[in-house]
């Protein structure tokens, strides 16, 4: 056994639930067998997917919390409450606009979107004598399908820009400024869409399928995919979550043998860099990425959530926050309205039974102030751009805020923390692929920890490794260290600059390749038109 432990500054992550009188309980959740969260939460309100008469509906609360009671509010809802009522059907999913902490979207079974906004006033009174629930009016009502709508989904930095899933196996692109089309319609699909989601500036979007296929499409370029390729082996049950900056993918799913696993993908050529076994139970597992490179994964009619590390393509395990009661839906709250005072790195809520539980991870510490090395800029509420700049063709980083100071700023490398693979055909990152699939082969969850004591002595000096320019510095030392440190720190400077030359290169190339491919989907569909007319 290696006398060696990776070091981390999350190892001691715990999950902390909130006392009673935090939970909120009396909660009527829905009945619809569709695979959803069921909740969803923006920086102020949480909304949940509701068991109710006379057609669909949801409700709308103000956020709980796992360190205090809600102002007002009533920890026990009362049986009659205002809802989210105009859906006909089923409302199967609701998302949150990242830009605005009370605007909210819903895709119901009846193939509407709406969009609702909620008033600061809304929940006053409630409880209290002769207090008349009102229920919420959409302010958008958009006929996105014949067919039910599955998910909804916010672009994360064009503002008023929403996605939907919906079963006629199509993503529809909505501008809601100009709701009477779609901006665009993302085909291909065989079979019903069961996740999507965007990268972390919206010019790429993501699916999982029914049909076991993991698809990446240009959401303003044509309608097909630009990379198509075998997901999880089962049928069942497939998530994908992007990873933050990283152009990685990480996927939840099923194995043929109907084992539990996960898998982490790479964006050039949707290549599989690593699948792992996690346990052979039956739920579905929700994904969650924090931008403190932690993956969260939470199991529908499990009691526990799981949480690893990422680091150089691999997945280190930390820890599990465990309970008895099983969860039924899970959402996490956005990082900038985490308590950083108390060290509150990531914030779940947790649907159990009838009840809404407030889950703290705290990291444990004992000095005052804020902590900056645990708490990476968070995604700003500010829009980068507008729809209509964004379905123009306008790309633009997305905005970030210091969670010390509040302040926002544009992120300076907002696709730059990993290495961008390129296609099979360019020769150069052919060294590449070793150093990607070596350290992560098919192995079960359970050996993570083994892992990572594995490679704990490389760890500070591995960072750049899996790109070409990194072996530089190190000859570069050896040489001129000892004997011109004006020298040493200039050829430091030129390789800093020319990885990130490199980088910008490569991104530039991987933008060129979307396009070609697009305009190659686009090619065979005319050509296919013209041999059917024919």
């Amino acid at each position: 056994m290696s006398r060696f432990v990776r070091a981390s500054k999350y190892r001691h992550v715990f999950g902390q639930s909130g006392k009673k009188e935090y939970i909120v309980e009396n909660v009527k959740v829905t009945n619809n067998a569709w695979d959803t969260n069921i909740i969803a939460a923006s920086g102020k309100y949480v909304s949940i997917n509701w068991n109710a008469s006379g057609g669909g509906a949801f409700a709308i609360l103000p956020l709980p919390s796992p360190f205090h009671t809600i102002t007002g509010f009533p920890h026990k809802l009362p049986d009659t409450l205002p809802l989210a009522r105009s859906h006909t059907a089923s409302v199967l999913d609701t998302d949150w606009s990242p830009h605005d902490d009370s605007l909210v979207a819903s895709g119901g079974d009846d193939g509407k979107v709406m969009i609702w906004k909620v008033d600061d006033n809304a929940f006053e009174g409630w409880g209290a004598d002769h207090w008349v629930p009102k229920d919420f009016d959409p302010i958008w009502r958009i006929d996105a399908s014949s067919r039910k709508v599955g998910q909804v989904l916010f672009h994360p930095t064009a503002s008023n820009v929403v996605a939907s899933a919906t079963g006629d196996f199509t993503v529809k692109l909505w501008d809601l400024a100009r709701t009477e089309d779609p901006r665009n319609v993302l085909s291909g699909h065989n079979d019903a869409i069961q996740s999507l989601a965007f990268n972390s500036t919206g010019t790429l979007l993501v699916t999982t399928c029914r049909d076991r296929k993991l698809r990446l499409f240009d959401p303003r370029s044509g309608s097909d995919a630009v990379r198509v390729t075998d997901g999880h082996g089962g049928i069942k049950g497939a998530r994908v979550v992007w990873m933050g900056d990283h152009d990685r993918i990480a996927t939840t799913g099923f194995s043929k043998m109907s084992d539990r696993q996960v898998a982490i993908w790479e964006t050039g050529g949707l290549g599989n860099l690593k699948t792992a076994t996690i346990d052979t139970s039956s739920g579905v597992m929700m994904p969650f990425w924090s931008e403190n490179n932690i993956l969260f994964l939470a199991g529908k009619g499990d009691g526990n959530i799981r949480y690893y590390e990422y680091e150089n393509d691999n997945l280190f395990a930390l820890d599990e926050f465990k309970s008895v009661d099983p969860q039924r839906g899970m959402c996490f709250l956005p990082r900038r309205a985490l308590n950083v005072s108390d060290c509150e790195i990531a914030r779940a809520y947790k649907i159990a039974g009838s009840s809404i539980e407030p889950i703290a991870f705290i990291v444990p510490r004992r000095a005052d102030g804020f902590q900056s090395d645990i708490f990476p800029p968070a995604p700003s509420s500010e829009p980068s751009m507008s729809a209509n700049e964004f379905f123009s063709g306008k790309n633009a980083p997305r905005k970030i805020v210091d969670l010390a100071s509040g302040a926002s700023f544009v992120s300076s490398a907002p696709m730059s923390a990993a290495p961008v693979p390129l296609s099979a055909s360019m020769p150069s990152p052919a060294p590449l692929t070793p150093s990607y699939s070596a350290p992560a082969p098919n192995s079960t969850m359970s050996s993570a920890p083994a892992i990572s004591k594995s490679y704990s002595i490389p760890t500070p000096t591995s960072t750049t490794t899996a790109e070409p320019p990194a072996p530089a510095p190190a000859p570069a030392v050896q040489k001129y260290g000892s004997g011109d440190d004006g020298e040493t720190a200039t050829l430091r400077q030129e390789n800093v600059q020319l990885k990130k030359d490199l980088r910008d290169a490569r991104e530039a190339i991987r933008n060129l390749e979307l396009q070609v491919e697009a305009q190659r989907a686009n090619a065979r569909k005319a050509a296919q038109a013209l041999l059917d007319a024919a």
